[in-house]
Protein backbone atom coordinates (compact mmCIF):
# COMPACT_ATOMS: atom_id res chain seq x y z
CA UNK A 1 0.00 0.00 0.00
CA UNK A 2 1.43 3.39 -1.04
CA UNK A 3 1.21 6.18 1.46
CA UNK A 4 0.58 9.75 0.28
CA UNK A 5 3.67 11.92 0.37
CA UNK A 6 3.65 14.93 2.68
CA UNK A 7 3.52 18.55 1.63
CA UNK A 8 6.99 20.01 1.44
CA UNK A 9 8.03 23.29 -0.13
CA UNK A 10 11.44 23.93 -1.67
CA UNK A 11 12.93 27.42 -1.66
CA UNK A 12 16.26 28.92 -2.60
CA UNK A 13 18.29 29.07 0.63
CA UNK A 14 18.35 32.39 2.45
CA UNK A 15 21.09 33.81 4.66
CA UNK A 16 18.99 32.75 7.66
CA UNK A 17 18.87 29.16 6.40
CA UNK A 18 22.60 28.85 7.10
CA UNK A 19 21.76 29.19 10.81
CA UNK A 20 18.90 26.68 10.56
CA UNK A 21 21.04 24.14 8.69
CA UNK A 22 23.85 24.56 11.24
CA UNK A 23 21.41 23.94 14.09
CA UNK A 24 19.65 20.96 12.45
CA UNK A 25 22.90 19.33 11.37
CA UNK A 26 24.45 19.63 14.85
CA UNK A 27 22.80 16.26 15.58
CA UNK A 28 25.47 13.49 15.39
CA UNK A 29 22.86 11.02 14.09
CA UNK A 30 22.01 13.31 11.18
CA UNK A 31 25.72 13.68 10.42
CA UNK A 32 26.63 9.99 10.84
CA UNK A 33 27.47 9.64 7.13
CA UNK A 34 28.73 13.22 6.72
CA UNK A 35 31.71 13.39 9.04
CA UNK A 36 29.87 12.91 12.34
CA UNK A 37 29.34 16.56 13.25
CA UNK A 38 28.07 19.81 11.80
CA UNK A 39 30.54 22.04 10.05
CA UNK A 40 31.26 25.53 11.34
CA UNK A 41 28.54 28.10 10.69
CA UNK A 42 30.75 29.81 8.09
CA UNK A 43 30.65 26.64 5.96
CA UNK A 44 26.84 26.77 5.86
CA UNK A 45 26.94 30.50 5.11
CA UNK A 46 29.18 29.81 2.11
CA UNK A 47 27.07 26.80 1.08
CA UNK A 48 23.80 28.75 1.07
CA UNK A 49 25.46 31.58 -0.90
CA UNK A 50 26.81 29.05 -3.44
CA UNK A 51 23.34 27.51 -3.77
CA UNK A 52 21.84 30.92 -4.55
CA UNK A 53 24.43 31.28 -7.34
CA UNK A 54 23.64 27.77 -8.64
CA UNK A 55 19.94 28.57 -8.75
CA UNK A 56 20.54 31.84 -10.63
CA UNK A 57 23.00 30.28 -13.09
CA UNK A 58 21.68 26.72 -13.51
CA UNK A 59 18.03 26.86 -12.47
CA UNK A 60 18.55 24.39 -9.63
CA UNK A 61 20.44 24.09 -6.35
CA UNK A 62 20.26 22.47 -2.92
CA UNK A 63 16.96 23.98 -1.84
CA UNK A 64 15.83 24.48 1.72
CA UNK A 65 13.00 22.07 2.56
CA UNK A 66 10.18 23.82 4.38
CA UNK A 67 7.51 21.79 6.19
CA UNK A 68 3.78 22.42 6.47
CA UNK A 69 4.20 24.65 9.55
CA UNK A 70 6.89 26.77 7.87
CA UNK A 71 9.72 25.01 9.69
CA UNK A 72 13.09 24.31 8.03
CA UNK A 73 13.45 20.53 7.67
CA UNK A 74 16.84 20.37 5.94
CA UNK A 75 17.79 20.53 2.27
CA UNK A 76 17.17 18.59 -0.92
CA UNK A 77 18.21 19.44 -4.43
CA UNK A 78 20.92 19.10 -7.02
CA UNK A 79 24.26 20.68 -7.77
CA UNK A 80 27.33 19.95 -9.86
CA UNK A 81 29.45 17.34 -8.04
CA UNK A 82 31.73 19.62 -5.98
CA UNK A 83 34.78 17.41 -5.35
CA UNK A 84 37.93 16.42 -7.24
CA UNK A 85 37.13 12.70 -6.81
CA UNK A 86 33.97 10.79 -7.69
CA UNK A 87 31.57 11.56 -10.55
CA UNK A 88 33.31 14.76 -11.72
CA UNK A 89 31.32 16.91 -14.10
CA UNK A 90 27.99 15.29 -13.21
CA UNK A 91 24.90 16.62 -11.45
CA UNK A 92 24.40 15.15 -8.00
CA UNK A 93 21.04 14.97 -6.29
CA UNK A 94 21.26 15.01 -2.51
CA UNK A 95 19.39 15.50 0.73
CA UNK A 96 19.92 15.97 4.44
CA UNK A 97 17.03 16.02 6.89
CA UNK A 98 16.65 16.85 10.57
CA UNK A 99 16.13 13.72 12.66
CA UNK A 100 12.74 14.88 13.97
CA UNK A 101 11.41 14.57 10.42
CA UNK A 102 12.82 11.14 9.48
CA UNK A 103 10.46 8.46 8.23
CA UNK A 104 7.69 10.82 7.11
CA UNK A 105 8.37 10.90 3.36
CA UNK A 106 9.72 14.45 3.20
CA UNK A 107 12.94 13.54 1.40
CA UNK A 108 11.19 11.38 -1.19
CA UNK A 109 8.60 14.09 -1.88
CA UNK A 110 11.27 16.79 -2.16
CA UNK A 111 13.59 14.61 -4.26
CA UNK A 112 10.77 13.87 -6.74
CA UNK A 113 10.20 17.63 -7.08
CA UNK A 114 13.95 18.07 -7.55
CA UNK A 115 13.95 15.55 -10.40
CA UNK A 116 11.13 17.46 -12.11
CA UNK A 117 12.99 20.75 -11.74
CA UNK A 118 16.38 19.50 -12.99
CA UNK A 119 14.69 17.78 -15.93
CA UNK A 120 12.98 21.09 -16.78
CA UNK A 121 16.41 22.79 -16.57
CA UNK A 122 17.70 20.42 -19.28
CA UNK A 123 19.63 17.94 -17.15
CA UNK A 124 19.59 14.49 -18.77
CA UNK A 125 20.77 12.36 -15.84
CA UNK A 126 21.71 12.62 -12.18
CA UNK A 127 23.83 10.75 -9.68
CA UNK A 128 23.56 10.27 -5.93
CA UNK A 129 26.58 9.45 -3.80
CA UNK A 130 25.73 7.29 -0.78
CA UNK A 131 27.98 5.77 1.84
CA UNK A 132 27.56 2.07 2.64
CA UNK A 133 25.25 1.50 5.58
CA UNK A 134 23.20 4.63 4.93
CA UNK A 135 20.05 2.57 4.48
CA UNK A 136 17.71 5.58 4.64
CA UNK A 137 19.40 7.23 1.67
CA UNK A 138 19.70 3.96 -0.22
CA UNK A 139 15.93 3.51 0.21
CA UNK A 140 15.34 6.99 -1.25
CA UNK A 141 17.48 6.17 -4.30
CA UNK A 142 15.33 3.08 -4.86
CA UNK A 143 12.09 5.06 -4.54
CA UNK A 144 13.42 7.48 -7.17
CA UNK A 145 14.23 4.62 -9.53
CA UNK A 146 18.00 5.08 -9.31
CA UNK A 147 20.31 2.16 -10.05
CA UNK A 148 23.64 1.31 -8.38
CA UNK A 149 26.52 2.17 -10.72
CA UNK A 150 30.17 2.84 -9.82
CA UNK A 151 31.95 2.60 -6.51
CA UNK A 152 34.55 5.28 -5.76
CA UNK A 153 37.34 5.25 -3.20
CA UNK A 154 36.53 7.88 -0.59
CA UNK A 155 39.65 9.99 0.03
CA UNK A 156 39.19 10.37 3.81
CA UNK A 157 37.23 7.27 4.78
CA UNK A 158 38.04 3.58 4.72
CA UNK A 159 34.55 3.02 3.28
CA UNK A 160 33.89 3.39 -0.43
CA UNK A 161 31.30 5.81 -1.82
CA UNK A 162 28.57 4.24 -3.93
CA UNK A 163 27.26 6.09 -6.95
CA UNK A 164 23.61 5.63 -7.99
CA UNK A 165 22.41 6.85 -11.40
CA UNK A 166 19.14 7.88 -12.99
CA UNK A 167 18.51 8.88 -16.60
CA UNK A 168 15.87 11.60 -16.76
Amino acid sequence: MNQALPDVRLRVPTDEDAFAWHRIFADPEVMEFHGGKAAELSVYEELTARQRRHDAELGFCLWTMVGPEGEVLGFTGAQPWPRAWGPRGEIEIGWRLGRAHWGKGYVTAAALTTLERVRAAGVSDVVAMVRPGNERSIAVTRRLGMEPAEVFAHPTSAEPAHCYRLAL
